[in-house]
């Protein structure tokens, strides 16, 4: 009985496994730019102060910063070329 279930769990885990790596709009592409080039280019912005949060989310980097005048920005960056795709 114990090698039936071993076997079962160990099914369940690789088909778990194998849905999980097919939703490749879950990580970054393997040619995407590294997050601190892009991270970099947020800081040179003006009025730069703080970036807030870091989000990769329908594939893009969703970056919200803060300005000087504590205005709240939200610019979605291409994760292969890192340029911004739309600012909020």
């Amino acid at each position: 009985m114990l090698k039936i279930v071993s076997m079962a769990g160990v099914a369940s885990m690789l088909l778990a496994g194998t849905a999980f790596a097919q939703d490749a709009s879950r990580f970054p592409p393997s040619n995407a730019k590294k997050l601190s080039e892009i991270i970099a280019k947020v800081e040179k912005r003006p009025d730069f102060r703080y970036i807030h949060e870091v989000e990769w989310d329908d594939g893009c980097y969703e970056v919200t910063y803060y300005t000087t005048d504590n205005a709240k920005v939200e610019i979605k960056f291409d994760p292969v070329s890192a340029e911004p795709q739309s600012l909020r």
